[in-house]
């Protein structure tokens, strides 16, 4: 192929990547909202297995129903919260982790057949064809940190997964989800306009950040369920900020950043009220720029998402919640995204040539 026929076809190359990738973003963002699922009905121990290949068939007659119900009746979960479930108790929580692991395959395969198939054709060549290829290594070492964070829970004495592997478990399901979305926005055309000022670039950055920290703690609230305490707002069990005793129940200051319910849902709250005056600022210092309307609904977005999560912890995370609360926090991460790539984005010919070096003549 010579160079002008490789030029030539990239637009339409470009728009067949591109739709891949936010078909592979949109699959993470089930399998987080999915995640979610799992945690808030405590489904994350029913399947006390892993295996990669031959457990992506649920099982299939009464006998194999009875054995996977067996195998969960050995773990310290059922001992010491489920001990006496029925048979249809653990399917309804069986189903809820089986799915997550089949979209976890699923996302997989997504990814690894049609970078083949891309590669195959010249469509995915030179740093896009290693980012992507960057992108599929992570996903397989978040199947790895999936198992482990549940295996923590497997161990004697637990009744949940470890919330710092679950922090870390998420985490990386979102990085996964920004990397995806940051290479697809790559491919797009863009309106050509004037680069954003340097305190609306660095504006922008400040909150994607902030953000990404909201998500991780976020993450430790959940892991600890720590939503089903302190159910009052403004206020926590009625103070402004509750007694250094209550935020410090636990044998180390670091411990306590991990493991106590009331600090790590007393520093989710202070981030989302820095998350919320920080954008208010990107908000105001975007004003008279092309990157305006982006700044009013990354502002917007991140206003609903406090609000929902008021919601949330008033009515102590019913599973509708939960679910519209981190979806949401998802969500608001892919704006943020679109948002600062176009404060930071390099010229369309700097991108085409970084993703999609030309064949030789």
């Amino acid at each position: 192929m010579t160079a002008a026929a490789a030029r030539s076809a990239s637009p339409k190359s470009d728009r067949i990547v591109r739709l891949w990738l936010f078909a592979v973003a949109a699959l993470v963002f089930a399998i987080v909202v999915v995640g979610g699922a799992t945690r808030l009905t405590d489904s994350g121990l029913s399947i006390t297995e892993w295996k990669p290949v031959t457990g992506a068939l649920p099982p299939l007659s009464h006998a194999q129903w009875l054995e996977e119900f067996a195998k969960y009746r050995a773990s310290p979960q059922y001992e010491a919260v489920n001990r006496g479930m029925s048979l249809g108790d653990f399917q309804f929580i069986f189903w809820w982790e089986w799915a997550h692991r089949f979209l976890g395959r699923l996302i997989g395969a997504a990814m690894l057949l049609p970078w083949l198939f891309f590669v195959a054709r010249g469509w995915l060549r030179g740093r896009m064809a290693a980012a992507t290829f960057g992108i599929g290594l992570l996903m397989g070492l978040q199947g790895l940190v999936g198992w482990l964070m549940v295996a923590s829970g497997l161990q004697p004495g637990m009744v949940a997964v470890a919330p710092l592997k679950l922090m870390f478990h998420l985490t990386l399901a979102c990085l996964i989800f920004a990397l995806l979305v940051w290479l697809a926005l790559g491919l797009g055309q863009g309106r050509e306009r004037a680069p954003a000022p340097g305190r609306v670039r660095l504006g922008g950055v400040a909150v994607l950040a902030l953000l990404s920290l909201q998500i991780a703690l976020g993450a430790l609230v959940a892991g600890n369920r720590a939503g089903m305490r302190f159910n009052d707002w403004p206020l926590m069990d009625g103070a402004w900020i509750p007694p250094a005793n209550v935020l410090f129940d636990r044998p180390t200051v670091a411990e306590a950043f991990v493991d106590s319910l009331a600090l790590v849902q007393f520093n989710h709250r202070l981030a989302a009220y820095a998350l919320l005056a920080l954008a208010l600022w990107h908000l105001l210092a975007a004003r008279g720029t092309a990157f305006a309307k982006g700044a009013v609904v990354l502002f917007g977005l991140i206003a609903a998402q406090a609000v929902i999560g008021i919601v949330t912890l008033v009515l102590v995370v019913p599973l509708w919640a939960g679910l519209v609360h981190q979806g949401f926090a998802v969500l608001v991460l892919g704006h943020a995204l679109a948002h600062v790539h176009g404060l930071t984005r390099a010229p369309r010919p700097v991108l085409h040539v970084i993703g999609h070096t030309a064949a030789p003549a």
